[in-house]
Parts: C-alpha cells; structure tokens; sequence
C-alpha cells in the first residue's frame, strides 16, 4: 500500500524466514539496520531490485518486541503509555549487480496516556499482532498519538522519502 504511494507495484511480497533475534547489547539502530540487510540478503534477486526493511520501536535502548501474544502487547502498551519514544525503520535496496543502498528514518512518538479500558479495546481488535511495539499507528492505536516528529510512513513501516531517495540512487524515475 506504501509503495503504491511511489507508483510502484511490487512483482513478490516475500517474508525471508530470518532469525530476528537482537543480539546481547544491540542498539536499536544498529538492530534495525542488521535486520533490513539480512532481509535483503535473504532474498533471490532474479534480476530484479530487491526492498527489504525493518522497524523497530525503542524505549532508550530497549527494543520492544513485535508484539505476539496478547500480554507481549499489554505490556509494550503499558510501557508506552504517556511516554516519548523512537522508531526506527531501516531500508536496504539491492539491485541485481548486488549493489546494496541503505537508509535509516528515525522518528519520535508520544503517546497519550492510555487507561486500561484503552488498552483491553485495542487488544481486543487484534490489530497488534505481529506489530513493532505492539501498536500500529494507521489504524485504532493512531487516537493514543499526542506528537510525532519525523516520518508518518517510517512509523507505518516504509519511509517513503528514504525509500524514494534509494531508488532514485538506482536511475529509477520516482515521481
């Protein structure tokens, strides 16, 4: 849906089966970048660019979890809550010569003060499934943002101006 943003619809969607463990002492920048290379590498180019990426919510160098299960999620919302924090969403382009561009958007969010009937509602909606921070922030859990600085479509999972910027470095035409 990002992409499409760009005019571009992409040929495959594939999740590389990878290991997203963060290492021992990992910054969360650091994490994120390793993971959007390794996605990236993970993948058959067949003569194709190949997008991959990454994003991590952090609370100080704390990485939050990609939220699966019920109580993970309560417990990032909880942390969360009335709190400032940073996500990061890192982005590797290989192009089929194996040349690889990066680039890393970093924003801060603020949530609101979520009460607990907040939070059983949004568990209740599944919506933070699988999600960095057990939150996604183009659906319900947009009402708990009170300040964003930095890239909307970044926190959503593509940061578009980075992702246009590395494609144009490949001689594509982004309008």
């Amino acid at each position: 849906m990002l992409l499409a943003q760009l005019g571009i619809t992409p040929a495959r969607v594939i999740s590389p089966d990878i290991d997203e463990t963060p290492l021992r002492d990992e910054q969360p920048r650091l994490y994120a970048q390793r993971m959007a290379r390794a996605k990236a590498a993970a993948v058959t180019h067949d003569g194709v660019l190949v997008l991959a990426g990454d994003t991590v919510v952090a609370v100080g160098r704390r990485i939050l979890p990609k939220a699966e299960t019920e109580a993970e999620a309560r417990a990032c919302l909880k942390l969360l809550s009335g709190r400032r924090h940073r996500v990061l969403t890192a982005i590797a382009l290989t192009a089929p010569d194996g040349r690889t561009l990066e680039r890393l958007s970093e924003s801060i969010v603020t949530f609101n003060r979520v009460t607990d009937a907040q939070a059983d509602a949004y568990i209740a909606s599944g919506e933070w499934q699988g999600k960095a921070g057990g939150y996604a922030i183009n659906g319900l859990a947009a009402s708990f943002v009170r300040f964003l600085s930095g890239s909307y479509s970044g926190v959503v999972g593509l940061p578009l101006f980075e992702t246009a910027q590395l494609l144009r470095g490949f001689g594509w035409s982004v309008p």
